[in-house]
């Protein structure tokens, strides 16, 4: 199943900046894992913000929210989640 993720982050400006740092590299790096399996399939960074769009290739929602749950910024984050299926009109 595809999903299309819209992740806004908002750190906290009172979060200490090696706490945060330290967050970050824990984020880009389990999103590395995700991309390398297959799972995250897209990213995307949104011009101008601390936002981006993302591809998800998941099994079901369940797994979709446990990977999304398991992200260290998703304390920080707002997410917006829609399901995508094949148009009939596109090549693929």
């Amino acid at each position: 199943m595809l999903f299309l993720v819209r992740m806004d982050v908002h750190i906290p400006h009172d979060l200490p900046n090696a706490q945060a740092d330290e967050i970050k590299a824990r984020e880009k790096a389990y999103a590395l894992d995700l991309q390398r399996d297959g799972r995250w399939r897209y990213l995307w960074r949104v011009v101008g913000e601390y936002a981006n769009y993302s591809v998800f290739d998941v099994a079901s929602n369940d797994e979709l929210h446990t990977l999304l749950s398991k992200l260290p910024l998703f304390p920080y984050m707002k997410l917006h989640v829609t399901p995508l299926a094949q148009h009939p009109s596109a090549l693929a």
